[in-house]
């Protein structure tokens, strides 16, 4: 029997199923424990939940006299009030990116740390619990709902101590807005966001000293690593009510159009639709981010990069759908304007993907830093244009990323 109960009525030994609230107001990555220790209890009770779904069959029941807010027969009852809780509680209207990046940062924050927690219960042995990371999806699915470019761009800030963990919350979302562009249904969307959060699972178990190595790997080190899909695989298997869409993804986001990738060196229509649009996305987040022994390319520049690699690596479809949703210049490429002026973009508009929104801030003419300036390249009141993208490399703009975010880097 399951019971929705005050967090008030919560005692040792109960089984907690369920949080009712958004995965933002609860402060656990995991959903579905047994409370063993008194400070997890004063934990729900200093946060904003006010009440918990509790099962009966696996924990104490409420003390003797005491009345449950409801009760329930089978988790898809309890799933199906919660969905219809968080449902009336999402506000998905579009906003500006500098609405939700504010947003976005607090989301990008505490799916580092769910995340972090994820892999130190895979590291102590214990089964993944996908319920947190469900939870997780849906936050990151409204965020970018509300505006694709926000989490994804912020998410790119990383550092090399949170790269493995950024990376996969990088993932997920560019895999939701993959799916968006490619018109999967609510269902298979939040699937595809499960895939890239879970993708690099079985990174977990590598070894820290290879994982985290500042330099280039030697072939016994590639080898190591090149082993975390069937890893990660292993673990998803071993788990509960695990979607196959994400064990699918974490085992083949590895392989190449062309046969040629790991670990099982499919090709062509062999390898799913969804581990093609993972290949993408884990690729994109990759190139574009920071890591020990290298810095990342400029995200328009890392887009160039992957069309060249397009016929023996990506799924051309795939890649395009892709593109048409990041934008031709991604959130946070430097460019120049056919005036001279240098910016850096800060939103993709709907008239073409050639026409972002620039906050531009230096004069090549001058050669100086002027005013901070925004130019919607969409409006019919501006004669300017992209004229080409500049690498920031060259230019050594140590304030790039807070000039287009209004954030310090990785403000978490």
């Amino acid at each position: 029997m399951l019971k929705r109960i005050s967090v008030h009525q919560l005692t040792l030994g109960m089984h907690l199923q369920e949080f009712c609230g958004s995965w933002m107001e609860h402060p656990f990555f995991r959903t579905s424990f047994v409370l063993k220790d008194p400070k997890d209890i004063e934990t729900i009770l200093r946060s904003s939940i006010k009440e918990v779904w509790i099962d009966c069959g696996k924990g104490l029941d409420v003390v003797n006299g005491e009345a449950a807010v409801s009760e329930a027969e089978s988790e898809a009852q309890v799933e199906d009030e919660l969905k219809q809780v968080a449902d009336g509680q999402r506000q998905l209207a579009p906003v500006s990116a500098a609405q939700e990046l504010e947003r976005a940062a607090e989301i990008c924050g505490r799916a580092k740390q769910a995340v972090v927690s994820m892999f130190e219960e895979v590291r102590m042995g214990n089964a993944v619990d996908v319920g947190g990371a469900k939870l997780l999806v849906e936050e990151i699915s409204d965020s970018v709902s509300r505006n694709p470019g926000a989490l994804i761009s912020l998410a790119r800030l990383k550092t090399a101590d949170d790269y493995t963990y950024m990376h996969s919350v990088a993932v997920c979302a560019m895999m939701v807005a993959l799916a968006k562009q490619l018109g999967l249904d609510q269902a298979q969307t939040r699937s595809a966001g499960l895939a890239g959060l879970l993708h690099d699972l079985g990174k977990a178990v590598m070894p820290m000293d290879v994982l985290n190595k500042p330099g280039r790997l030697t072939d016994d080190e590639f080898t190591v690593i090149k082993s975390h899909p069937v890893e990660g695989h292993k673990m998803l298997l071993g788990g509960v009510n695990v979607d196959p869409i994400a064990v699918e993804v974490c085992l083949h986001h590895h392989e190449k159009m062309d046969g040629s990738g790991y670990p099982d060196r499919l090709e062509g229509d062999q390898i799913s639709l969804w581990a093609r649009m993972g290949a993408v996305c884990d690729v994109y987040d990759a190139i574009t981010s920071n890591r020990p022994y290298k810095s990342g390319w400029d995200p328009a520049e890392s887009l160039r990069k992957m069309a060249e690699w397009t016929k023996g690596h990506f799924d051309p479809q795939v890649f395009q759908a892709f593109v048409k949703g990041m934008g031709i210049y991604p959130v946070g490429s430097l460019v120049r304007l056919s005036s001279g002026r240098i910016g850096v973009v800060i939103e993709q508009t709907s008239k073409s993907l050639t026409t972002p929104r620039v906050k531009v801030f230096f004069s090549t003419k001058s050669n100086m830093r002027i005013v901070p300036q925004l130019i919607d390249l969409s409006s019919p009141d501006t004669s300017e244009k992209i004229a080409a993208r500049e690498d920031p490399a060259k230019w050594h703009f140590l304030d790039l990323n807070e000039l287009w975010s209004g954030l310090p880097s990785a403000p978490w």
